[in-house]
């Protein structure tokens, strides 16, 4: 490990995420709601119990300098995978907020700080100028956003610098034929309903074999009725106002291009950004291609021929964005086909599978890849693999400083 005493200042993190617990939640009350923030936490500890065993187990080779143009949510989460976890190989770090939480990112890294004291640095200007002044001297740039823009920034690199794109999936959810309903309704509402809808975990499509469509359709919606709306700082409160005022819009014009479709919900308060979670069944084996929503929208789909789901699968539009997938019942074929392209989570949900020092993600160009060289590699990321992966031989043969 190029800087394992900096262990010490990660165990510091993980100290202060205990016992400052409710400072660091009030900043994550923000953007999220209490669930989301609460979850945060547990899975930030989590991932910096498992930074040692992380970097035994890839062996990332030391590098100068990281820079990450970070995301607009998970902003702890990020943090840690983004960068406490790289700075154990990488002299200095360098950062650029989301414009989104730009404050809150700046609050929580002053907190954070304070524990670990990395060179790790903020910076406060636009995109253009973090590119030309801090990621030109970078060997590794680690970017989570859309497609296009990933493809803008790829196109301006060298050759010798790393790039990891962080993207989109549609993660399919498939109920199939003897699943429990029960839980699986209860991992459909957990899935869709992490931060209020507003998370890439989302499924933004259900396809849901006849043999239990009815049954999981009609317990669905009793469950979303009684879904408790308040404030983020809530922990009674099941799901709050959304926070993303473009996802708010865009999740309008879906609803109301498809409002036929609308089983439950579908009503908005404008005011307040608060959308009430909305259920829309489609007519069995339905062509469509489903927008990344971040909301609490739950698109179902019935199926009754494997076959015909198979098919769905494999069109163009979900391979390109084949990142995770999740599947319940009794459809082992559909789940070897999956496991081809897909991160899978099985008879649980893609955030009960969540290990922040494991490769995450698909082989879909629009879910993720590592670039460099001038070739993307579709494949599951973790940051200290694809550095060992994908830089070892540029820093052994000196062709990265």
């Amino acid at each position: 490990m190029p800087f394992a005493d900096r262990l010490a200042a990660l165990r510091s993190v993980k100290e202060l995420l205990m016992k400052r617990r409710e400072d660091v939640l009030q900043i994550l009350f923000e953007s999220c709601n209490h669930r989301t923030a609460v979850g945060e936490v547990e899975i930030s500890i989590a991932t910096l119990e498992g930074a040692e065993r992380e970097m035994a187990r890839f062996r990332p080779p030391r590098l100068e300098q990281l820079a990450v143009l970070m995301p607009s949510n998970i902003p702890l989460y990020s943090y840690i995978l983004y960068l406490l976890i790289p700075s154990l190989y990488t002299e200095r770090l360098v950062f650029r907020p989301s414009g989104r939480i730009s404050s809150q990112s700046e609050r929580l890294h002053k907190l954070l700080g304070e524990a670990h004291g990395l060179p790790i640095e903020l910076r406060q200007t636009g995109q253009r100028d973090f590119l030309r002044n801090d990621v030109t001297g970078s060997q590794v740039l680690v970017f989570t956003g859309t497609f296009d823009n990933a493809e803008k920034i790829r196109h301006q690199l060298r050759k010798d610098q790393l790039f990891l794109y962080f993207g989109q999936g549609v993660n399919p959810f498939v109920v199939g034929p003897g699943a429990d309903v029960g839980q699986t309704v209860d991992g459909a509402l957990r899935a869709r309903m992490l931060n209020s809808g507003q998370d890439c975990f989302g499924p933004d499509v259900y396809f849901v074999h006849t043999s239990v469509s009815s049954q999981f359709c009609n317990l669905l919606s009793r469950r979303v009725r009684s879904l408790k709306h308040g404030r983020y700082e809530d922990p009674t409160a099941d799901y709050g106002s959304m926070y993303y005022l473009d996802a708010f819009e865009e999740a309008l014009a879906h609803l109301m291009d498809d409002r036929v479709f609308i089983l439950v919900g579908g009503r908005a308060d404008l005011t307040e950004g608060h959308l009430t979670p909305t259920v829309l069944v489609r007519p069995v084996e339905s062509v469509t291609n489903p927008p990344e929503l971040f909301a609490p929208i739950f698109n179902i789909v019935p199926y009754t021929s494997r076959e015909w789901l198979h098919g769905a699968l494999r069109h163009q539009y979900f391979e390109e964005r084949a990142m995770a997938a999740t599947v319940y019942g009794d459809e082992p074929e559909l789940v070897d086909m999956l496991r081809q392209r897909h991160t899978v989570s099985i008879d649980s949900t893609l955030v009960d599978i969540e290990n922040g020092n494991e490769p995450f993600g698909g082989r879909g160009v629009r879910a993720n890849y590592a670039a460099v060289g001038g070739v993307r590699h579709t494949e599951p990321l973790l940051v200290s693999k694809a550095v060992a992966d994908h830089l070892s031989p540029l820093v052994r043969g000196g062709g990265a400083g």
